[in-house]
């Protein structure tokens, strides 16, 4: 005997709220606020619920299990601001795509790790996702190079936001502060430096400017479509 398929949260009908009860969206702003302030970790159904003074078995009456509920968040954080207006000039639009995509990471730390997996369905990654492919195909009509142009983007902007992210996450483990933090390392690294083994990295610490994380983050972007447009020019 053939399983049955198992529905999805985009498929079945959103039951109406009952009267002063929340509704899905409301379920899913609150699970939003806690992924934001306390990391994924935190979002759990009896939390969601509890944070709006619901039961959790009326959340269950609109959302089957925490999966669809993560689900539901990552939609709705793809939702959160318009989608920009395609140019037709590949290069403009796919850094309108990488910029638009870190703006929406920094605002939720949580969700990089959440689109690293299987892709979002829902009907604003949807939107998003053609949205990102029309620019990519400003840059070549073969929709293979198209969508592996638009994933080396991608990646870029994930593993950018990364390291921005580590920085505030260690903050948070250690409660140093950057400038905290380099000052307490500062005797160890002047004794590593004065011992001359390492003549490169006491450049990098002596000579080299600490850059904004913006300017980082537009000159690897330059970088990225660079080497797109070089590479697909062959």
């Amino acid at each position: 005997m053939t399983e049955p398929v198992p529905s999805s949260v985009w498929t079945r009908p959103r039951p109406e709220p009952r009267r002063r009860a929340p509704g899905v969206d409301q379920y899913v702003g609150a699970a939003l606020a806690v992924a934001d302030a306390e990391g994924m970790a935190a979002v759990s159904m009896r939390r969601v619920a509890g944070d709006l003074g619901s039961g959790t078995a009326t959340l269950y009456r609109y959302i089957t299990n925490r999966d669809e509920l993560v689900d539901l968040m990552i939609d709705a954080a793809q939702g959160e601001d318009p989608l920009p207006e395609p140019t037709g000039e590949w290069r403009a639009d796919l850094g309108t795509v990488a910029r638009a995509l870190r703006t929406t990471l920094l605002r939720h730390p949580w969700l990089a790790g959440e689109l690293t997996g299987r892709p979002a369905l829902g009907p604003n990654s949807l939107r998003r996702s053609e949205s990102t492919l029309r620019a990519a195909v400003a840059l070549t009509s073969d929709i293979t190079l198209a969508s592996q142009a638009l994933g080396t983007v991608r990646a870029y902007v994930l593993g950018s936001v990364a390291a921005q992210q580590a920085v505030r996450h260690a903050e948070q483990r250690t409660g140093l502060s950057e400038e905290e933090w380099q000052r307490s390392v500062g005797p160890y690294i002047t004794e590593v430096l004065a011992a001359g083994e390492h003549p490169m990295l006491a450049r990098r610490i002596i000579e080299a400017e600490e850059l904004d994380p913006d300017v980082e983050f537009a000159f690897g972007l330059d970088c990225v479509l660079d080497g797109l447009a070089a590479r697909l020019a062959r």
